[in-house]
């Protein structure tokens, strides 16, 4: 089982990247948890300094951009066949 955190205040951005976790999730088959973490003291515990932020297993994939719908799928699959 995956876990997809996703590091953001609550802005657009970061709802959307939310979104696109869960749908990406939904449409391949994934398990995964996914934790939506809006507290900033965290976001330094992850080396993320810019939102959105994307964690999966407690790697850094993304910070400060949405991922297009087919990388966020291709990391997602990679990371759930490791």
């Amino acid at each position: 089982m995956l876990d997809i955190k996703v590091l953001g205040s609550g802005c657009p951005n970061c709802i959307k990247l939310e979104n696109l976790c869960n749908e990406v999730v939904k449409e391949n088959n994934i398990e995964a948890n996914i934790e939506k973490v809006t507290d900033m003291n965290r976001f330094g515990d992850y080396g993320v300094m810019l939102t959105p932020g994307l964690v999966v297993n407690g790697k850094v994939f993304s910070q400060g951009k949405i991922p297009v719908k087919t990388t966020l799928a291709k990391w997602l699959n990679d990371e759930a066949k490791s």
